[in-house]
């Protein structure tokens, strides 16, 4: 039996089509809070399928320390995706694609699909994924991009009983309103916990920066968007989306103010966030 399972994440549906029966209910089971019956806009359509024949031993993968490479190609009339746990493609023509994986429960294999796709997808509405967490307070949402170990995680857990949490890894900014928004996304990171499905406008941005005391610096247009581009999550290998994702990313720094947030790992340095 074929089940359909449509995932709005910054008002883009994607549809999963699959008739796995092991699949479904876990998909069903974490992306819960970004599962809707009715998408805002048609849906781009993923079918999937479960078939672990041509994929690598998992027990190899990562031998000797090495990172498993993802592949994202533009072949001409589609987007062709490959990693060790997963391959398919995808056809903006159409909006339709097929996505087979080496596991059905590995729900890191569909949500790294997810976040390839979602990368792709931001771009022409004026939109990236960001490798930062963000949250929401007083009607505001703040984004603090940050490479692994400078602390988004700690920050997420730290955050006071009024704010609510768009996510620990992965922030989704686009323009909307006249201004820019951020997203709450599922896409998790060392809490392990999607995050909630609201959004607000964007206030402001900061990078992290694990220091001896609680700080703010603000950054000139030129730093904040080199700094902002190291952090922005893209796959593709294309020249065009790129020099657009560039556009963007300078186009948000003009109008967002950008700062360097140094801090210590206690709840008082929300106290300076704002």
């Amino acid at each position: 039996m074929t089940s359909d399972t449509v995932i709005e994440i910054a008002g883009i549906p994607i549809l999963l089509r699959s008739h796995d029966s092991v699949f479904e209910p876990a998909v069903r089971k974490y992306y819960a809070d970004f599962i809707t019956p009715v998408a805002s806009v048609a849906p781009v359509e993923l079918t999937v399928e479960v078939d672990a024949s041509g994929f690598p031993d998992p027990e190899t993968v990562g031998a000797g320390g090495a990172v498993p490479v993802v592949d994202v190609a533009w072949t001409g009339d589609r987007w062709r995706l490959e990693r060790f746990d997963f391959r398919g493609e995808w056809s903006p023509g159409t909006g339709r694609g097929q996505v087979c994986l080496a596991q059905p429960q590995a729900l890191q294999s569909i949500d790294s699909v997810l976040r390839i796709l979602h990368s792709i997808l931001a771009v022409p509405p004026g939109g990236c994924l960001v490798h930062a967490a963000s949250a929401v307070r007083n009607g505001s949402a703040f984004v603090f991009p940050g490479v692994s170990g400078a602390g988004k995680s700690t920050l997420s857990g730290l955050i006071p009983s009024d704010a609510t949490l768009l996510t620990d890894e992965i922030s989704y900014v686009r323009q909307a309103e006249g201004g820019y928004r951020a997203f709450g996304t599922p896409f998790a990171g060392n809490l392990g916990a999607p995050g909630k499905n609201v959004s607000a406008p964007l206030k402001a941005v900061y990078l992290l920066n694990k220091g001896p005391r609680n700080k703010i610096d603000p950054l000139s247009r030129k730093e904040a968007a080199t700094a902002l581009l190291r952090n922005v999550l893209f796959f593709a290998k294309d020249p065009e989306l790129i020099r657009t994702v560039f556009e963007t990313v300078c186009r948000l720094v003009a109008s967002v103010p950008v700062y360097r947030l140094t801090f210590l790992p206690t709840p008082e340095v929300w106290e300076i966030i704002a």
